[in-house]
């Protein structure tokens, strides 16, 4: 039987509940190696109680992760350096996933980790955690709080947990797939029906013409109501709380979609790759999001189908 209990941030900002088991497994199993032989019914109680046990570390991480990115916010001066793709990093990336990784090597060793700034742990293990200490670096850098920290969970290769934090504005949006919550509110996106009434996001304008059909997202974007590029993965909070309705991405790494993926399915919204295939797995390297109502009309537009 599952209970509502809550799990209360030493930050009150960062409040949010997580559900209780009030039975154990008979052998008392915990969030380690999932033994073999107990039957379908116990391995999805017990990887349940496995994700459960997650989400409160995921807070943790998320407060961990903000002690180390704050200082730094707003700052001129802080050091800036160019990676080998051109993207932009800065001490507070690399040390808040830096912290990360240490907490998770001390509470899980067996999990592995895949982050943007240190690579891949483990990738083959049972459960990995996905890493993106600042999706949205171009905005941290000039002091825009349209960045966050993207932090997932995926077991057996599949996303069963992510958490974007926005430290600035003190947003912390935590979904499993079946419910996404916004500082500990359950959230769901706004119904959508045609694209001459969507609020349409994206990251860089100038993205879809290199790495996918530039003049089909040209059309897309004339055909909606509203566009801006308020983008990363705060874009994506806001089609999850219901504030806008798409979201795409024409090229992505796994740690800024896998931890994305179960908080666009909590909110009621669909979420796949740029062709509409699917989202899920290391593999996938694009994305669009939107409610039921309007996706496939995302994606049709997007790939020459009929509108």
């Amino acid at each position: 039987m599952l209970r509502h209990s809550p799990h209360r941030s030493s930050n009150p900002g960062l409040e949010t509940w997580h559900l209780g088991l009030s039975q154990a497994l008979p052998d008392g199993g915990d969030f380690g190696s999932l033994g073999d032989g107990r039957g379908l019914g116990n391995l999805v109680l017990f990887s349940k109680m496995k994700i459960e046990e997650a989400r409160g570390f995921l807070v943790e991480l998320a407060e961990a992760s903000a002690k180390e990115i704050l200082p730094h916010f707003g700052r001129k001066g802080v050091g800036v350096d160019t990676k080998s793709d051109l993207s932009p990093v800065t001490v507070a990336d690399r040390e808040a996933e830096r912290v990360m990784r240490e907490m998770i090597g001390q509470r899980f060793p067996e999990h592995g980790i895949v982050g943007e700034e240190f690579g891949t742990l483990r990738g083959d293990a049972e459960f990995v955690w996905v890493l993106d200490p600042i999706d949205g670096t171009k905005s941290f850098i000039s002091a825009i709080p349209l960045f966050g920290t993207l932090i997932g969970l995926m077991h057996r290769g599949r996303p069963v947990l992510g958490c974007i934090h926005q430290p600035v504005l003190r947003q912390l949006m935590i979904g499993d797939g079946e419910v996404t919550t916004l500082n500990g509110e359950p959230v769901r996106g706004r119904p959508c029906a045609s694209l001459s009434d969507a609020t349409l996001l994206m990251s860089d304008p100038m993205h879809p013409a290199v790495y996918q059909d530039g003049a089909k997202f040209e059309a897309l974007c004339r055909r909606a109501r509203v566009v801006r590029s308020w983008g990363d993965c705060y874009g994506y909070l806001l089609v999850a709380a219901g504030w806008a309705d798409v979201m795409v991405d024409p090229i992505m790494n796994p740690w800024d979609l896998q931890p994305i993926v179960p908080i666009i399915r909590g909110a009621g919204g669909v979420i796949t790759d740029w062709n509409g295939g699917s989202a899920d797995g290391l593999a996938a390297a694009s994305g669009i999001a939107a409610m039921p109502g309007i996706h496939a009309e995302v994606v049709r537009a997007l790939n020459g189908g009929p509108g």
